[in-house]
């Protein structure tokens, strides 16, 4: 398939809303050069993307995990879980990146159909699972009180 016609993440998003990569890499090129690494701006931007297409950036290369963080969450999680972050494509989202771990338990960013999620999990189950704004906090709350 040329490059131009390639779909990131096409599985399951309706023809009329797919994209070319090349339209989406151009969208995001121009978004970050409006936004000049302020994260607070990119979100505001993002905000007004419609869902298909914010979907299909956040399934990409495009965009690295902490800014998607960041979009579902309006919070910076520290410098060492933001560094972690940084460091890894939004595409990596669907299986999980983990964000910290503390003693036996680690806090896992992921994304499912429904949109951002922090799980914690012991490795090898997942102990409970956090939604909205606050679900950073809430899963942080959650392995105190666990341990």
């Amino acid at each position: 398939m040329p490059e131009d016609t390639e779909q990131p993440g096409g599985a399951g998003i309706p023809e009329e809303h797919r994209i070319s990569y090349r339209e989406l890499s151009q969208t995001v090129d121009a978004l970050l050069d409006r936004v000049d690494e302020d994260t607070d701006a990119l979100v505001k931007e993002l905000d007004r993307f419609p869902p298909h297409l914010r979907d299909e950036l956040f399934r990409s290369d495009l965009l690295n995990a902490f800014q998607v963080f960041y979009f579902y969450f309006r919070e910076d999680p520290g410098d060492f879980e933001r560094e972690r972050l940084e460091l890894e494509p939004a595409s990596s989202l669907a299986g999980g990146v983990t964000i910290n771990e503390i003693e036996l338990l680690e806090l896992v960013f992921r994304l499912d159909k429904e949109g951002g999620v922090i799980s914690v999990t012991d490795d090898d189950q997942i102990l409970a699972n956090f939604r909205g704004k606050d679900a950073y906090r809430r899963a942080k709350e959650f392995i105190d009180e666990t341990l």
